[in-house]
This record gives structure tokens, C-alpha cells and sequence, in this order.
């Protein structure tokens, strides 16, 4: 088919969706040199008309047409609201193996949308008469045979760190004109959500924008326009003739805003530009806190870790035992809706599905009942990952139920389902906001809208506090949940003194008296959850710390986990970023149960205290006599005394001090254990 003929006769045509969608995605596959879905695939496994089950809601399959590997495709009739379809695809991408292009079409129009993870959504549209453009047809010709060739270049990541690189020298601004920090970065985070906010459409018509624009002229002007805008969130209302909806949540909790100055306004107006819908909330938190936290800020740049290394403990803890227990209830079910399909009368059917929406109730309750507790959740990305988990299980088992014939479910977990400890206030708040804008991209990536009043829900389980220690020098208590997830501080026993003082130390080890002295300050997390466990507050943990925790003292807390429970999934040696430097770390799952686990992607029997899958425990090896006094741990530095061997280089070869000696006889080469391991650090 020609373009020309192909225009002609779609321009011309009157017919409705049903009758025309099939014939218009034919002709369009003749005039592009692509097979149809019947003459490629017969059976319909890779490219078929009306893909997936009867929706419960109406009509037929997920959509109009799939293509593996390439899109899923809607049709709506001529001059229809196309945002409908797509959010028809997107609450059943997960169905159609998310597909990296979503494509609309009211056969006037034939509207791309980029679908990868991790990367900036792109939206392309093609008209009719487009098609007459041989670039146009290429590349509407390679969402069929290359749409990898489609993926934007724009990471998600990118564009937060470009975000997050652009408010960190407000911020450094704000605090250089004596305004207290604290101040600072909540009016930064106000700032943040705002411009999220206008590009996810929750405030209208780029409002925010609109206001920095207004303010060029006029700085001042700026203070009491935002002043408005934060009061209208707050509790709902209007910015002059524009309707503000009910925010709140604790972060619009007054209208306390600062004054600008020019240059803040021209920074603030290119970061508004930015595409704010598309951060990401995985690393948000982490990257605002170098820029908020004036000890913080010299980390910009660094290394943040990324969202694998974070589902390597979200995995095994929250998500494998969830859907685990889902594929049994599936199969009861199952087993349910087949008893239904062969009852030879209406009330035993009536019977079989009633005790199949029962089944799918129960496990709604039980997942919306989920308690996710992060006791070190820092900024928030954990917590985000969790929320996002459990949102993905619940929108899963409500698109498997429907095609079993259930009725369809709506999406009611939101970011009540996560608790947080954190002591710094910092990012605590912008743990806060990860989970708010986590919370809001889902549901728009899913095809839902976003809830409402109030937009943001409180999120007072995310506390501000120690979570080691409390008051009056009592064991910190934790908040009751199903699992305990985290990062606790990496923070070595030789420099817990030093870094926290000696009083709150001491008092740690009095409160913890079950617990070695010696032990990094991680240890005393490990502890916590295994008691919680113990309790009955718990049903698994998983938790990051130094490798260290395999030897020494540190192994002791886990000797006591293996010894009454188990270790059912650990990573003994990997890389992992804490405060934007390259560390070693090991990933400890823990639950009360006996039996084996995975270690390093190994199936073992068991796991012991130094995270090895042997059957042989080596931790329960005894001392030989015969090595006694033969090795010595080495020096211990507890000073600035380690230089380059340059610098000592230079000290030995200078002239003989006053009382006749030179410096060689106090500088000395240094070299400990990791020299003999690996490679001189000339120190």
C-alpha cells in the first residue's frame, strides 16, 4: 500500500473503533512492509489481535494489539480522549510483559510512548498526513523490527543527579546568609515537590513556573507569592484564580517560605524546566542530602548505590516469600473458579466463587497489612523500594485474579506500609519525600490517579530519632512489623568513641550487655532484630554491614542468630557505596526458622556465622597451642600519623635534628595485613 492511498482512504473513513481497528493496523502494516499479526503468527504466541483475558470491566483482551518484545497497542475511535487507552495499557503492562512501547491510536493519530525503566519517558506523535514523511514511516517501522533503537539516552539517574547538583548550590547559598540549615532544607524540599508537582499535573497549568517567572523582575516579590502557594497546599485552596488541592502531609505544614535573590530565581527556573516527573526517588533522597547536609557536602558527585544492590535484601526479605504465598492462594483459586466453571447448578457455582474472591480477599488483607521497618533508613531508598514491591505484588495478584474472572481490584496500598527510624533530621524529611513521589509516580505509571485529601498521607511512621539507643539510656524500642530491612551505620568499634562520644558508648554497651564490647556500632542492629524476632515482632530481617561482621566479635551476634534460627539468604563479599565512598559489605537475611539458604547465589544447607555454605561450621574451630604467641594483629594507628612515603621520604633525608638524630629512626614503613594481601600502599 502507498502512503497516498493509505491517506486517502483513512481520512475519508466514518467507521467506529470495533468495526475499523483491525483494518486500520493491517493496512498500516502493508504500507510499512510488515507482515500482519495473522500471516506472521497464526497462533497469536508473539503478535496477536486482542491480547490477554476479558476484562472484567468490559471488552476484550489488554490490548488491541501485542507484539513481543516491542508494544502493546489501543485504538479508540476517531477524535476520542487517547489518555484513556494509555492508561488502559499502563494498568496492564505487567499482563502484556512490559512492553518497552505503549502505543495509542484514534486512527487520526498515532501517539509512542517510551516504556523502559529507568529512563525518561518520550512521547512521539504521528498524524495521518505524517505519513507521507519516509522518516515518519521508519520510525513508526522500527517499533516493529528494532525498538530498542527507540530508548531515550536520558537515564532517570541522570537527570536527578542534574537535578539534585542544581539545588545543592541553592542551598549552600541560603545557609551562607545565616539562615538556620534546618530551615533551609525543608524550604529546598518544599521547592523540590513543588516543581515535581506541576509536572505530574497535581498543581495546574505549570503554576510553580509561572510564579519564578514572575518573579524575575521583582525578587522580592517572590517570598509572599510562594508564602500564598504554601498556605493554598497546606489545607486546599487558590492562588489567585487557580484552585490549589490539599497537599499537607507534614511537608506544607506552614507557609514559611525565604526570600530569593536573582540569581536563586534563574537557578530555580532552570531546574523547574527539567522534566521533574521523572526523578528518581531510589537515589533522590540520597543525593539531596549531600546538598542539604553542610557535613554532607563535600560527598556531591560521589558514588550513591543503586537499585540492585538494594533488591538483593528487599528481594529475599519482602518479595520471593510474598509471592510464594500468593502462588498457593492462586492455586486454591484456581481450583475454586474450576469448580465454578463445572457446577451443574447456580448455587453451587454462586458458592465455588464466592470462596474464590474470599481466597483473593484474605491475601489483600494480609499484603495491605504488610509492615515494611527500615531502623536506619537514612534518606529513604529502601523504604521507596520496599513501597514500590508491595504495590507491584498487589497490582499483580488484582490482574491475575481478573483473568482467573474475579473482579477487578483497585490499588490501596500506599506509603502507610513503610516505617523509618532515622536520627538525621535531614533525611528524615527527604526519606519523607522519596516515598511521597514513589507513591505518585506508580500510580501514574500504572494507568491510576493519585490519591487525594489529602494528596500526600502523613507519613509520622517515618521517626525522627536514635535507634540504638533511648532515653535515659535505655535499649532503643522498635515499632512492631513484618520485616526489618536497612543500611545501619557502618561505624568500626575502634572509632565509635572518637565519632560518638564516650559517654553514649558506654552507655550503648550498658544497655546492651548481651552484646560484645568490641562489636561495630552495626552489630547492635543485628541484635534488635534477632530479639524482635525471638518475640514474635518479626518474621525475617535483612540487613547491609562491613564484611567484618564474618570475624572477631562482630561474628558473635550472628553465631547467636545461627544457632537458634537461620541465615536463609546472604552475600558474603560485595561492593556497596556508604557516604559516596567504595566499600566491602555482606548482605545478611535472617529469620527464626531452621533449614538451609542461598550464599553468594548458591544453594547451601546451611549458613554459618561467617556467612561460608559448608557443612563443616569453622567457627566452631579450637585454638592450637602451638600458634600461641606466634603472630601479633599488628599496629594499630589511633593518631594522624600515617604519611605518604613521599612525605617520609623527604623526612628521612633531612638534616640531623639538634639532639644529633636523624628521622629515620621514628619514620618507618607501615604495611599491615592488606599490604601482604594485595599491593604496597606506600605509607
Amino acid at each position: 500500500m502507498q502512503a497516498t492511498d493509505f491517506i486517502k482512504k483513512w481520512e475519508a473513513s466514518e467507521l467506529k473503533e470495533r468495526s475499523a481497528s483491525q483494518s486500520h493496523f493491517n493496512d498500516l502494516c502493508a504500507l510499512l512492509g510488515i507482515e500482519d499479526p495473522i500471516s506472521a503468527d497464526p497462533k497469536g504466541d508473539w503478535f496477536t489481535f486482542e491480547r490477554g483475558a476479558s476484562k472484567t470491566s468490559g471488552g476484550e483482551g489488554w490490548a488491541d494489539v501485542w507484539r513481543k518484545g516491542c508494544f502493546a497497542w489501543e485504538y479508540k475511535g476517531k477524535k476520542k480522549a487517547l489518555d484513556k487507552a494509555y492508561d488502559q495499557l499502563l494498568q496492564y503492562s505487567i499482563a502484556l510483559e512490559n512492553p518497552p512501547l505503549l502505543i495509542v491510536s484514534d486512527m487520526t493519530r498515532i501517539r509512542i510512548h517510551t516504556n523502559w525503566t529507568n529512563t525518561v519517558q518520550q512521547v512521539h506523535e504521528i498524524t495521518t498526513p505524517d505519513l507521507l514523511d519516509a522518516s515518519k514511516r521508519d520510525f513508526l517501522r522500527a517499533c516493529f523490527t528494532d525498538p530498542e533503537s527507540l530508548r531515550p539516552s536520558k537515564t532517570r539517574q541522570a537527570l536527578t543527579e542534574e537535578a539534585a547538583q542544581k539545588f545543592a548550590s541553592l542551598a549552600q547559598r541560603l545557609r551562607s546568609r545565616k539562615h538556620d540549615p534546618e530551615t533551609v532544607a525543608h524550604f529546598v524540599n518544599r521547592l523540590v515537590f513543588c516543581m515535581f508537582a506541576e509536572d505530574v499535573e497535581l498543581l495546574p497549568n505549570k503554576m510553580f513556573q509561572k510564579m519564578l517567572e514572575l518573579s524575575q523582575k521583582d525578587p522580592s516579590e517572590f517570598q509572599p507569592f510562594a508564602k500564598d502557594l504554601f498556605a493554598a497546599m497546606h489545607a486546599g485552596g487558590r492562588v489567585g484564580f487557580e484552585k490549589v488541592e490539599w497537599f499537607n502531609g507534614g511537608l506544607f505544614d506552614d507557609d514559611t517560605a525565604l526570600p530569593l535573590e536573582r540569581e536563586d530565581l534563574q537557578e530555580l527556573l532552570a531546574a523547574a524546566k527539567l522534566d521533574w516527573s521523572e526523578i528518581d526517588p531510589s537515589i533522590l533522597g540520597t543525593l539531596f542530602e549531600r546538598g542539604l547536609d553542610p557535613d554532607k557536602r563535600s560527598q556531591l558527585g560521589a558514588h550513591y548505590t543503586d537499585r540492585d544492590k538494594i533488591m538483593q535484601i528487599v528481594g529475599p526479605v519482602v518479595v520471593e516469600p510474598l509471592l510464594a504465598e500468593w502462588a498457593e492462594v492462586k492455586t486454591q483459586i484456581e481450583a475454586a473458579m474450576s469448580k465454578a466453571g463445572s457446577a451443574k447448578s447456580r448455587s453451587a457455582r454462586t458458592k465455588a466463587e464466592n470462596e474464590a474472591e474470599r481466597l483473593h480477599a484474605a491475601f489483600l488483607e494480609r499484603l495491605r497489612g504488610f509492615r515494611v521497618l527500615d531502623p536506619a533508613c537514612g534518606s529513604g531508598n529502601f523504604l521507596y523500594l520496599s513501597l514500590l514491591a508491595l504495590k507491584d505484588i498487589e497490582h499483580r495478584t488484582n490482574l491475575e485474579a481478573e483473568a482467573l474472572g474475579l473482579p477487578r481490584g483497585f490499588p490501596t496500598i500506599g506509603p502507610e506500609c513503610v516505617k523509618g527510624i532515622e536520627l538525621n533530621p535531614y533525611a528524615a524529611e527527604l526519606a519523607r519525600v522519596s516515598v511521597w513521589v514513589g507513591e505518585i509516580q506508580w500510580m501514574r505509571r500504572n494507568g491510576f490517579d493519585a490519591a487525594r485529601n489529602p494528596i500526600l498521607r502523613p507519613l509520622g511512621t517515618i521517626e525522627n530519632r536514635d535507634a540504638a539507643l533511648g532515653s535515659g539510656g535505655a535499649k532503643a524500642d522498635w515499632p512492631d512489623a513484618d520485616v526489618v530491612v536497612g543500611n545501619p551505620p557502618f561505624l568500626g568499634n575502634k572509632r565509635m568513641i572518637s565519632a560518638l562520644g564516650e559517654t553514649y558508648v558506654n552507655d550503648l554497651r550498658k544497655a546492651w550487655k548481651g552484646v560484645p564490647g568490641g562489636v561495630d556500632l552495626v552489630a547492635y542492629w543485628f541484635a534488635k532484630a534477632w530479639e524482635m524476632l525471638q518475640e514474635g515482632r518479626l518474621k525475617r530481617a535483612g540487613l547491609v554491614t562491613t564484611n567484618s561482621i564474618r570475624s572477631g566479635f562482630n561474628r558473635e551476634v550472628l553465631k547467636s542468630i545461627v544457632s537458634e534460627g537461620r541465615i536463609f539468604n546472604a552475600w558474603s563479599d560485595e561492593p556497596w557505596t556508604v557516604d559516596g565512598a567504595a566499600v566491602r559489605v555482606s548482605m545478611v537475611c535472617f529469620d527464626a526458622h531452621v533449614g538451609g539458604g542461598i550464599v553468594d547465589g548458591r544453594n547451601v544447607e546451611r549458613i554459618s556465622s561467617n556467612l561460608a555454605g559448608s557443612v563443616t561450621d569453622l567457627t566452631a574451630a579450637s585454638r592450637l597451642l602451638e600458634n600461641v604467641e606466634v603472630a601479633f594483629q599488628g599496629i594499630i594507628p589511633i593518631g594522624p600519623f600515617i604519611v605518604s612515603g613521599d612525605t617520609a621520604r623527604e623526612w628521612v633525608s633531612s638534616p640531623i635534628n639538634p639532639n644529633g638524630h636523624g628521622n629515620s629512626r621514628v619514620v618507618r614503613p607501615f604495611i599491615n595485613g592488606r599490604d601482604v594481601a594485595r599491593r604496597l600502599e606506600d605509607r
